[in-house]
This record gives structure tokens, sequence and C-alpha cells, in this order.
């Protein structure tokens, strides 16, 4: 496990936290829920950037590379969906939307590890 692990780890675990307390409590999305997931997003892309400069630097995956940017490219895109559905649709089920995003790239990302070590 790597640093940008562990970053998604913390992140995406407030993140679905927080809205699953608003979503519990009935609330519509508001900005800490929004931002929260903006935040997940914020990891992905560091994570993106961290891993074009280890791949440019010569560091090897030790599984398929089209697998790995296959995995980040869709977790790049659940936080920007999951943040457009919010914003559609104003009701606490959209938190609960949100919700998910923080524990779906948790797991994206642990399994990019995995192909990466």
């Amino acid at each position: 496990m790597d640093g940008y692990f562990y970053s998604i780890l913390i992140v995406g675990l407030v993140s679905t936290i927080m809205c699953l307390v608003a979503g519990l409590m009935k609330k519509a999305p508001n900005d800490p829920t929004i931002f929260s997931v903006l935040a997940v997003e914020v990891a992905l892309l560091v994570y993106l950037v961290g891993s074009i400069v280890r791949v440019a630097t010569g560091e090897q995956m030790a599984g398929e590379a089209w697998e790995f940017w296959g995995y980040l490219a869709t977790a790049l895109m659940i936080p920007l969906g999951a943040v457009y559905w919010a914003i559609l649709e104003r009701t606490r089920w959209s938190n609960f939307v949100l919700a998910a995003v923080g524990v779906t790239v948790l797991v994206m990302a642990a399994r990019m590890n995995q192909i990466w070590y």
C-alpha cells in the first residue's frame, strides 16, 4: 500500500460518513457533502499525476497497464457523475448517492494498488 491509497482511504471514508449522516438526517445535498465528494476527486487527480510521474520515471506495474488506467479513468468519472446527480436532484437520496462514491472509489483504489504492486 502506498500514500496515494491511504489518502483515498481517509478522504473517501470521511466523505462517505459525512454524506451518510446528512442523508440519515434527511437533509438535501449541501456544500459540505458536495465538497467532500470533490475532495475525493482531487485525491484521485493527485493519484493520476503521481502515477504518470511514476511511469515516466521508469517504475513498472506488476499487472496490466490497461487495467490500471481503466480503473483510474473510471474512478475519476464516478465523483463527477454523483455531484452532477446531487445538483440536479436536490433530495436527501442524493446524499446516499454521494455516500456511495467514497467506498466505491476506495475499492477501486485498492484494486489499482494490487495491479501496481
